[in-house]
Formats: C-alpha cells, sequence, structure tokens
C-alpha cells in the first residue's frame, strides 16, 4: 500500500514555492522520495528553503521562475532538466490574491491576478506537458485552484475568484487534450488553510467569523493537503484526470 504514495524517482516541479502552500507542498513530496525544484522570483527564499529541507536528507532544487515570462520558465525547465531530469509531476501554485470591491477595482489589478493565477498556470502547464509527451512521460499535472473558484464569494474578490474558476475549466480541457498521452491533469480547491500568510487575518474579528460557517469548526492546516497531493502525484492516481477535490472542511456544502 504504501508504493502507491512512493515518489522516489519522480521530479517535481513546484512553482510559488517560496512560501505558505508552495513551501509546505515541497517538504511532502520530498519526504515522500521526489527530487524536488522550488521556482519563483524570490530566489533568496527559495535557497533558504533549500538549505532548511536539505538538512533532511531532501533533494531540493531552488530556481528562480517568473511565472508570466516564457524566456524565464523554459530557461528554468532547461536548466532543471540537466540537473535532476525530465519533469514528472507539476504543481502549479503560483498565484497573488485580490481584494475590492468590483466596481471599484481599476484595469491594472484585475491585469496583475488574471494573469498571474492563470496565464501563468497555463505557460508554465504548456512547457511541462511538451516536455512529458516529447520524452513519453506519464506525468501528472496538479493545479492549485479554491473553493472560491467552485462556489462564487459574495464579496470582494472577483478576479481571484474568477482567475480560480479559469484554473478549473483549464485543468478539465487540459485533461482532455492529455488524456490520450497517459499524461493525469487534476485540481485541488482548498478552502480556508491557515499559513504565515494569512494567519494574522484568519485570527481577527472578521476570520473568526467565517470559521463559523465551515461545518468542521476549524481551518485547515497545510497537512490537510498532504494526503490528496500524494494521492495525486502517485501511481495510485493513474485512472484519475479532470477532477476538482474540495479540501475545505465542509465550508463548499454551505454559503461562502
Amino acid at each position: 500500500m504504501q508504493e502507491l504514495f512512493n515518489l522516489k524517482g519522480e521530479v517535481a516541479l513546484i512553482t510559488g514555492a517560496s512560501s505558505g502552500l508552495g513551501a509546505h507542498f515541497a517538504k511532502t513530496l520530498g519526504k515522500a522520495g521526489a527530487k524536488v525544484i522550488v521556482a519563483a522570483r524570490r530566489i533568496d527564499r527559495l535557497e533558504k528553503l533549500a538549505e532548511t529541507l536539505s538538512e533532511d536528507n531532501l533533494n531540493v532544487l531552488p530556481l528562480e521562475m517568473d511565472v508570466l515570462d516564457s524566456d524565464s520558465i523554459n530557461k528554468a525547465i532547461k536548466y532543471s532538466q540537466s540537473k535532476l531530469g525530465p519533469i514528472t509531476i507539476l504543481v502549479n501554485n503560483a498565484g497573488v490574491p485580490s481584494s475590492g470591491r468590483a466596481i471599484e477595482m481599476d484595469e491594472e489589478e484585475w491585469d496583475r491576478v488574471i494573469d498571474t493565477n492563470i496565464k501563468g498556470a497555463w505557460l508554465v502547464a504548456r512547457e511541462v506537458a511538451r516536455g512529458m509527451v516529447e520524452n513519453e512521460i506519464l506525468g501528472r499535472l496538479i493545479n492549485i485552484a479554491s473553493i472560491i473558484g467552485v462556489n462564487t464569494s459574495a464579496k470582494r474578490v472577483l478576479p481571484y475568484s474568477v482567475s480560480k474558476a479559469g484554473m478549473i475549466s483549464l485543468t478539465k480541457t487540459l485533461a482532455l487534450e492529455l488524456s490520450m498521452e497517459g499524461i493525469c491533469v487534476n485540481a485541488i480547491a482548498p478552502g480556508y488553510i491557515e499559513t504565515e500568510l494569512n494567519s494574522e487575518f484568519l485570527q481577527s474579528p472578521a476570520g473568526q467569523r467565517i470559521i463559523t460557517r465551515v461545518p468542521m469548526g476549524r481551518f485547515g492546516e497545510p497537512v490537510d493537503l498532504d494526503g490528496i497531493l500524494l494521492m495525486l502525484a502517485g501511481p495510485s492516481a493513474r485512472y484519475i484526470t479532470g477532477s476538482v477535490f474540495t479540501v475545505d472542511g465542509g465550508l463548499s456544502l454551505s454559503t461562502l
């Protein structure tokens, strides 16, 4: 049974890995045996993360990458392949949040969120999938969406919500296109997962009001995503594609 979650010999690329869930995903996949590429724009934070994970004898390669720059993506993937071999797992995690009323938001804010969260995910998936097809790899593409992309939130997150709904559509369409290549494409849609990036807000009075709507009565922790991540990245998911898995303590069952 443990072999279903054994990633020894796999090469995993995680975008947006300099902090938060991306950094946690790197540790999770590395502990499962994968060689891990952590990518983001902040190389100093990536190098610090790689140093920390190396203390646990994990094989981690930090790479500077801008998901909105095709040349940056191509260069990073080419370099990582020369060091670790072809990528077999992609975790498309890079993204930025948004806030503010739709009618008050300027065009630049819309473009910043939509471009990073959906165009960036497509650009990285495109290049990684090309490599998988070229090397005849039965790979895994895992997109990090959100329950806000599954059920519309009522307030102040329009471009983020739209981008995550787009991520779900991207997942399903790519799954169809790549299925004959043996590449599985799925999405994880987390609810409110507490990390160092959002802890202050979630512990505020506004955050504590949100927790009253979570049927399980608590916010999620990064470890709550480990099971679904390892399943989708490993051999147990070889016949799962185009699916979206919510991990939200039941929040999407009620009104967001």
